[in-house]
């Protein structure tokens, strides 16, 4: 139960909707949700080891990196750091966030110079560019990342779009293995896991399919208003939504020059 909820309780189902609609979605930050959504988290701990990786390279490029604010969160950076973020509102946020600390953000993976980064990250890339990786990488070169699974939150994206067929699960972890093994690199680890999300309000919904705008690619609040009264219903009677996240952390290197 939300800390917020005898406040969501009394607040109809137009306020939530309302303020969820109009609340910012820009960056890859998710406090909005605090009180509202509760979400388990990898075992691993990306961020933690992400700082770690950072701290041990001279030159590293972050693909994806939304408003930068995961990059963010590394006490320490190489003395050479790019990201990329082809979202100009994502990438004018991580320009002003991560500006100040010297890193450079490009549009995207294909700016990146060819064979010149000791380490390649990412957290939850949109789609995983293995031959741009690959490229990008210095002989010897680490790729570390966490990726989104396959079919995560789909009991969430089903409750509007209907039963998608089980045969969309281009993100398996063993599919990008493979792509990866495909495009040069050498797997190293690859580690899964499933997390529990809980939506406690109708806000909750309407601000994530707002930011996560291809789980239900056509939503809005006018086309799905139906749909929305009828979860705000089982919400209300103190039930959460209960969804669940896919995650896989992969580590993968690009072989050494011979001799």
């Amino acid at each position: 139960m939300p800390a917020s909820w005898d406040d969501v309780v009394v607040r109809s189902f137009d306020e939530l909707v309302t303020e969820a609609a109009s609340a910012d979605v820009t960056g890859w930050g998710f406090g909005w949700l605090d009180g509202r959504a509760s979400e388990e988290r990898p075992p691993w701990g990306y961020a933690r080891l992400l700082a770690i990786r950072l701290g041990e390279v001279g030159s590293a490029l972050d693909i994806d990196t939304g408003g930068g604010e995961v990059l963010a969160e590394a006490p320490v950076l190489p003395p050479r750091m790019v990201a990329t973020e082809a979202w100009p509102a994502n990438a004018e946020r991580a320009r002003s966030l991560l500006g100040r600390r010297g890193v450079q953000v490009i549009g995207d993976l294909a700016e990146a110079p060819a064979g010149s980064f000791e380490l390649v990250t990412a957290r939850h890339p949109v789609r995983p560019d293995w031959e741009g990786v690959h490229r990008a990488l210095v002989p010897g070169g680490c790729y570390f990342a966490q990726h989104v699974g396959a079919r995560s939150a789909f009991e969430l994206i089903e409750r509007f779009t209907g039963r998608i067929p089980y045969g969309r699960d281009e993100r398996d972890p063993q599919r990008e293995r493979a792509a990866a093994q495909d495009a040069g690199l050498v797997v190293t680890d690859l580690r899964t896991a499933r997390c529990r999300m809980e939506l406690y309000d109708i806000g909750a919904v309407v601000w994530i399919l707002r930011k996560c705008v291809w789980w239900v690619p056509d939503f809005s609040v006018e086309r799905y208003h139906d749909q929305l009264a009828d979860l705000d219903a089982q919400m209300r009677s103190g039930e959460p939504f209960v969804a669940y996240s896919t995650r896989h952390l992969i580590e993968a290197r690009r072989p050494p020059l011979p001799g």
